[in-house]
């Protein structure tokens, strides 16, 4: 495989799965989007295509689903369901938490997860905990500091570096207002993609790693 050429205007909704058996079967190389509910996943999809294609809410655990989302049919966005949502029932965070898990841990699709975090505030234990099972599991993974453009220029460095230490993983600052880490985004999502090779047939299957 060469090096995945984009223009990052193509994209589409291709499914959106409340259980394993509704992942779509298809050959596109898929980054899974994972962060604590209301950190940005759906804004951060829209400034990446410059659309509106993902729907954005300012309430916290209002997605229930995974949404896959091909972009320019090189590359698969999966849009997990917010974690950490206190408010929200124990049997739905139980459900959410096993779908999860179940599409992380055996999708053979898979080549990478951006963890998003929101640069105003410490990881929290959630995070933390996302992190290590990432490590555990063997997955590439970014961390991307949602909301740079709530801080002072001067002091997003220190809160990236801290980001990293904590997850134990790269880390860059993202801003889906301005646009700020868009560039340093993509060429990671290009990375994740040139990096790895998953299965053709799009199935489930064994671990990854």
């Amino acid at each position: 495989m060469g090096r995945v050429v984009m223009d990052w205007r193509r994209v589409r909704l291709i499914a959106t799965a409340a259980k394993p058996e509704q992942f779509p079967r298809h050959r596109l190389p898929e980054v899974a989007l994972a962060g604590r509910s209301n950190v940005g996943k759906s804004s951060l999809i829209n400034q990446l295509v410059r659309s509106r294609l993902a729907r954005t809410s300012n309430t916290p655990g209002r997605t229930q689903t995974l949404n896959f989302y091909a972009i320019d049919e090189r590359l698969c966005l999966v849009d997990l369901p917010g974690y950490g949502y206190a408010r929200m029932p124990e049997r739905v965070r139980r459900r959410l938490g096993s779908l999860i898990e179940e599409y992380l841990a055996s999708r053979e699709n898979l080549v990478g997860v951006v963890q998003l975090v929101d640069i105003r505030h410490p990881p929290t234990d959630n995070d933390r905990a996302m992190a290590e099972w990432l490590a555990h599991y063997g997955k590439t993974a970014v961390a991307v500091a949602t909301k740079a453009d709530k801080i002072a220029r001067g002091q997003r460095k220190a809160r990236v570096e801290a980001v990293a230490r904590e997850l134990g993983m790269p880390a860059l600052a993202f801003s889906a207002a301005t646009g700020e880490g868009r560039d340093e985004l993509i060429r990671v999502l290009r990375s994740m993609v040139d990096g790895a090779r998953p299965r053709a047939n799009g199935g489930r299957g064994g671990l990854l790693g």
